[in-house]
């Protein structure tokens, strides 16, 4: 019977080793894994960190590479970025103040509009939200036509509101919103109605506060589309002092010249905003992304 019972603790430790050997080996594996992804969506920081110290020339002689060649790496790029004759930082902090704004704006009307989805019944409320993924589906190029007639006939060319309005009521922020407010209790709304508060008190003073996470996903995800939002207001801006960033630094590459100097330390300069951004609200931007990916 002891002998039996040695038998059965041996192989139960046997197996106890096994396993955690496996989740050894395992975890092992994904840090391995995870680790080579990192460095490979690394490389091209570092590769466009180091051409920011070179000269334009050597850009033009071997592109962007991994070479630390410190013979012809200097600060000169970055002391003309900051003291040179140019419009820079004009078109950086226009795109900042359009990015400000717009993201506040789409957060806060989507947010609004994926509320009334998800709180209230009424009349064609599903049709409505199919119309909302249906939007989702059709490519910005297909609207770039009729969308630029419109704003032409309203006579917003050459303003930020032709750039800031269109993308207010985001198809895919709403979607989202709507589906991180579907988790969230009924009872929330009700308890409100039932000490008194009113609708708009209800969604400013109990929901709002609830959406933390969710807003901070979605002030990533809408703030990294508008800084880099190139096409749309290469359309309707003319006015270089009204430039974004990335029309700015396209207007450095002429047929008469080429300013790989300030092109390409102001491509890395203009990372910063969105690394920051990122760092600020890392936890907050996991957070919501899970809780709005399933409903309950």
């Amino acid at each position: 019977m002891k002998k039996d019972v040695v038998i059965q603790s041996y192989s139960g430790l046997r197996q106890d080793a096994q396993l955690k050997r496996k989740e050894l080996f395992l975890k092992i594996s994904l840090v391995v894994i995870f680790s080579i992804l990192c460095a490979l969506i690394l490389l091209p920081f570092y590769a466009i960190a180091l051409a920011s110290f070179k000269p334009g020339q050597e850009l033009i002689r071997y592109g962007l590479n991994l070479s630390f060649d410190t013979s012809v790496m200097s600060f000169n790029n970055y002391m003309y970025l900051f003291t040179g004759d140019h419009a820079y930082f004009t078109w950086f902090f226009n795109s900042i103040l359009l990015t400000v704004v717009q993201v506040a704006l789409t957060l806060l009307i989507s947010a609004t509009v994926a509320y009334g989805f998800a709180a209230y019944e009424f009349k064609g409320k599903n049709f409505l939200f199919i119309c909302v993924l249906l939007i989702m589906m059709v490519p910005f190029e297909i609207l770039l036509l009729p969308l630029y007639t419109l704003i032409h006939n309203l006579g917003m060319m050459n303003s930020y509101s032709a750039i800031v309005l269109p993308g207010i009521a985001s198809a895919a922020t709403i979607f989202f919103f709507r589906q991180y407010l579907s988790g969230i209790p009924k009872e929330i709304i009700a308890a409100g109605r039932v000490d008194g508060a009113s609708e708009y008190g209800i969604y400013i003073r109990l929901i709002l506060p609830i959406m933390k996470p969710s807003f901070a996903a979605m002030a990533i995800l809408n703030g990294m589309n508008s800084w880099n939002n190139f096409l749309w207001p290469f359309m309707v801006l003319s006015d270089e002092r009204k430039y974004t960033l990335p029309i700015g630094l396209k207007t450095l590459l002429t047929p008469y010249g080429n300013n790989y100097d300030l092109l390409i330390v102001g491509s890395f300069f203009s990372i910063i905003p969105i690394f920051i951004l990122f760092v600020a609200f890392q936890k907050y931007f996991i957070d919501g992304m899970t809780a709005g990916a399933v409903k309950g």
